[in-house]
């Protein structure tokens, strides 16, 4: 299991990306749900902002 310091850090670097694909958001939830513990507030956190962000792109 990673920290949660580097799995914010690779987060990140996923979603840095202009050109975001279903396939890079499917990597960044597969991230937090092999490294994070279901009840970590990170885990919530980025959740919540990967769903945000998701909803942003299909509008696009």
């Amino acid at each position: 299991m990673l920290t949660e310091s580097t799995v914010e850090t690779m987060f990140r670097q996923l979603m840095k990306t202009n050109d975001r694909t279903e396939e890079t958001f499917d990597k960044a939830e597969e991230l937090l749900e092999d490294e994070l513990r279901p009840e970590s507030p990170l885990r919530h956190r980025l959740t919540v902002e990967l769903d945000e962000l998701r909803a942003l792109a299909t509008k696009a």
